[in-house]
């Protein structure tokens, strides 16, 4: 088993973690209400790919 020889400071361990964050989530505009919301999802409106789902 691997054991640590020295320790690793904190801006070693700061570099190493730069990648680790959050992506913003990809938003498209519904054509049929404007409004801004998921991509794959319905949107608020009840619309989803030009078909009407839930009527509002």
């Amino acid at each position: 088993m691997a054991v640590q020889q020295r320790r690793n400071s904190k801006t070693r361990k700061a570099k190493r973690r730069t990648h680790y964050k959050l992506a913003a989530p990809t938003l498209v505009k519904c054509p049929s209400c404007g409004e801004y919301k998921l991509a794959h999802k319905m949107c608020a409106c009840g619309e989803y790919k030009g078909q009407t789902i839930v009527e509002k």
